[in-house]
């Protein structure tokens, strides 16, 4: 069934400044600064400090939203914690101290919040127990209980609710406590971390180790409440993955690949297997892999001149100099002479034969009198440019500063212009009859695992079809397809430039942030630059200011890159299922992406089926994962991702799916990994070494066991377009006459959405939908104090409706659900 359209306009976010390190002054600068370089070589700029990563704490989202829009680099790798947020930053020496009178705190190596896995009995004594409510009224709920093993070592994730947890004082605790085992008794008392996120209670939650698997959990508040609740199994032990076939084949990939390996090898793939595969070219080109070539002369002060060529440095712009000429005599105008790409600017002279011409007036006459050389010239970042220009020691040579390689960056010329990204399709019947799935990697630049990952999958779909059964059904029932770098421009700076690139390169900078110091700072974060829940309608996560890292663009689908994603879905309308795969925080999440930071108002929650059938989809695709080395992804990590992670307005997975009803996934692949030596969980990287140790973290094993994950999406979409069978549903304890007032609520055989009428009306898809207790809860739970009858019905996540009843006539047959509770007094 088609999920209506939905379009989100609310409140316009504030802009603030952005804050990326200035270049400093040669020796001899005057005193306002001077970086005129010396004979006719190329501009020098003095190369940016070097980038590293700190761990910080900030005191919650609030805090997050400012530093982000404020330009800085923290983005991944964060994690809630009671006190606010904990993570890593990509920052210099001066944005560090910068960050710091800002009010972040940096984490020495032994700092940092820890679960609390020792035994705190002194809790008991501060409560009074109380008589367990009704259900509908219970002040204390478990969300979950999960247990889940990992190289040898139990852990116990909880996660509880008390309705009385906005209260700041005092403030409410919670405590959990476990059996060991069905019939013992409760014990191992631990206090729960409270968490709150952007001025609103969340819930509590726990994680600690365990030696053995207990049966049930009791969680209690200091207020008195008391609730338990049974532990679940999280993820499958032993869940044999694809690759558990001695004769299927895998491990295709042996190493990082740029988007010309990753396009060439798609275009070569569908070369090689024209009966299950294809090119789909997207029609837009991205903006390129291209620069203005620029130079700043005469430093930082008040006399520096910003200058930008008109053409891009490789097609002509590295070629031009630019040189600042002092004349003999007196009442001299200022004028510009060119000479073949030889641009010189003759300063003017007052009536005593002092130099006198401004930044701002020799910029303007650059721009006018250079005879379309020069496209843009101006005084340096926000200087008037009242200062008295002085002449160059020789012709300053301006470049695009793509001519430089990182170390250790592969061997080749990057191609320069725009690049038409490939999109590899797989599948037997590519006529739009079969499931489509979108797999999207790399939207950030510095993100190589994803791009490694996702054409790993399609290796493994394409070598193993005719020798592996499941293979088979996945490309005979499903049609893929394969974005493997979604940021080409962005990739090739990363990779050959400056590794911690995220954003693709095209620069909206106006003139305070358009010299080329600024140049690792432009680009549009490509995943905030979708149409739901953007920054523009005033969620929290994207930024107005251009040298942010999580810049949203100047405008909804501003990008040729986000411009193709929404034409590719529209053209083919049988995508049904996506994946934006990203590293590296280890989370696999989905709706609602984004909230408004003022009372925390996310975006529409999926409805409680929906979000049933991400449940479901995750704890399969994540089983796979762990059968590869057991990694886990713990539940905490899992669900909504303005829930588990923080709000990021304007992703692709909001758009895709509240306006074409696909369900789309975000995936954080890497993250922390449990080392049974230390006993302790280590992060990751964006960029891990390839091949370490086969435990802990590397590129050559996320990406195998990622895979795993990915191959078992596409049998997720297989099963559910081959998922013919109507869902059944019941209401517990059911129709039937009470003497007191009773509790219910709706059960489904599978994950499934409940419309309801208790008015007597045939229910219809504008009925009320059965909705969860809580984010993250069960359903809700209807208290009936009066005779009452329910009509419903239930569709699951395929379609399918419960005894092919149809909302949308007026049947007189009345094939829905029908249970009366009375109340007998």
């Amino acid at each position: 069934m088609r999920r209506r359209q939905l379009r989100i306009a609310l409140l316009a976010v504030s802009a603030l400044a952005g804050s990326v390190l200035v270049a400093t002054a040669p020796a001899g600068a005057e005193p306002a600064g001077s970086t005129a370089t010396a004979g006719s070589g190329r501009s020098t700029l003095e190369d940016q400090e070097q980038v590293r990563l700190v761990r910080i704490h900030l005191a919650g989202a609030d805090l997050l939203d400012k530093v982000v829009a404020a330009g800085f680099d923290l983005e991944h790798g964060l994690k809630r914690v009671p006190t606010g947020i904990e993570g890593e930053a990509v920052v210099t020496a001066a944005q560090l101290t910068e960050l710091e009178a800002m009010g972040v705190d940096i984490l020495g190596d032994d700092e940092g919040f820890a679960w609390n896995e020792e035994a705190d009995g002194g809790f008991q004594s501060r409560r009074t127990q109380t008589v367990q409510p009704l259900s509908h009224e219970k002040t204390v709920r478990v969300v979950r209980a999960d247990w889940f093993t990992t190289k040898g070592q139990g852990f116990l994730y909880v996660e509880a609710r008390t309705t009385e947890g906005q209260q700041a004082d005092p403030v409410v605790e919670m405590q959990v406590e476990n059996d060991s085992g069905r019939g013992t008794s409760f014990g191992f008392a631990r206090t729960m971390s409270r968490f709150v996120d952007s001025g609103q209670y969340m819930f509590h939650r726990n994680l600690f180790k365990l030696d053995a698997r207990p049966n049930q959990i009791r969680v209690t508040s200091s207020t008195g409440g008391v609730a338990t609740g049974d532990v679940s199994n999280w993820l499958e032990d032993g869940a044999p993955p694809l690759t558990a076939n001695p004769a299927y084949k895998w491990d295709f990939v042996d190493g990082y690949r740029h988007p010309q390996q990753l396009y060439s090898r798609a275009e070569e793939i569908a070369r090689q297997y024209p009966d299950i595969a294809e090119i789909v070219y997207l029609p837009n080109q991205t903006n390129g892999y291209q620069r203005n070539a620029q130079a700043t002369i005469g430093g930082t002060g008040q006399a520096a001149v910003v200058v930008s060529s008109a053409a891009w440095g490789h097609e002509g712009g590295n070629d031009i100099t630019v040189e600042f000429v002092d004349r003999p005599g007196a009442n001299i105008p200022l004028s510009v002479e060119v000479a073949g790409k030889a641009v010189r600017v003759l300063l003017a002279k007052d009536a005593s034969g002092g130099l006198a011409s401004t930044a701002a007036q020799v910029a303007a006459a650059l721009e006018s009198q250079s005879q379309g050389l020069i496209g843009r010239a101006h005084p340096y970042r926000t200087n008037a440019g009242t200062g008295i220009v002085v002449p160059t020691s020789g012709p300053v040579a301006l470049t695009d500063f793509l001519d430089q390689k990182r170390a250790g960056a592969p061997e080749g010329e990057v191609p320069r212009g725009p690049a038409t990204i490939p999109v590899l399709r797989i599948g037997k019947h590519r006529d739009g009859k079969k499931p489509g799935v979108l797999i999207q990697a790399q939207d950030h630049a510095r993100e190589w695992v994803p791009a490694t990952t996702s054409l790993e999958s399609a290796e493994r779909l394409v070598h193993n079809y005719r020798s592996d059964r499941e293979t088979k059904k996945i490309v005979d029932n499903t049609d893929v397809f394969f974005i493997l770098s979604n940021n080409p421009d962005g990739a090739n700076y990363s990779f050959y430039n400056f590794a911690s690139q995220r954003r693709n390169m095209t620069n909206h900078c106006p003139d305070e942030n358009a010299d080329p110091a600024r140049r690792n700072s432009w680009g549009v974060d490509l995943n905030r630059n979708y149409r739901v829940g953007s920054g523009h309608d005033g969620y929290a996560g994207g930024s107005t200011s251009c040298v942010s890292d999580t810049y949203q663009g100047p405008a909804e689908l501003s990008e040729p890159e986000s411009k193709n994603i929404i034409w590719l879905v529209e053209k083919y309308s049988n995508i049904k299922f996506m994946m934006s795969v990203h590293s590296n925080g280890g989370q696999l999440f989905w709706q609602p992406g984004a909230y408004i930071a003022d009372g925390r108002i996310t975006t529409p929650r999926p409805p409680l089926g929906d979000e049933a059938f991400y449940w479901q989809s995750a704890a399969r695709i994540l089983s796979q994962v762990k059968a590869h080395r057991q990694t886990v992804v713990t539940p905490e990590n899992v669900g909504g991702s303005s829930d588990v992670l923080y709000s990021s307005a304007g992703n692709v997975r909001e758009d895709l799916y509240h306006t074409y009803g696909i369900y789309a996934f975000g995936w954080e692949v890497g993250g922390s990994v449990y080392n049974p030596a230390t006993g302790n969980w280590q992060g990751g990287s964006f960029q891990p070494a390839w091949v370490g140790d086969p435990n802990l973290v590397s590129g050559h094993a996320e990406t195998m066991e990622y895979a795993n994950g990915i191959m078992e999406m596409f049998r997720v979409a297989a099963d559910w377009g081959r998922d013919k069978k109507d869902p059944t549903s019941s209401l517990v304890p059911g129709g039937g006459k009470y003497s007191a007032p009773v509790d219910v609520r709706f059960e489904t055989s599978e994950p499934a959405t409940i419309y309801y009428t208790t008015d007597g009306s045939r229910p219809t898809l504008e009925s009320p939908r059965y909705a969860a207790t809580e984010f993250r809860e069960p359903g809700q739970v209807f208290h009936v104090t009066e005779t009452t009858t329910f009509h419903w019905f239930s569709v699951d996540s395929a379609g399918n409706i419960e005894q092919n009843y149809d909302p949308t006539k007026n049947d007189k047959r009345n094939n829905y659900r029908k249970a009366t509770i009375t109340i007998k007094r």
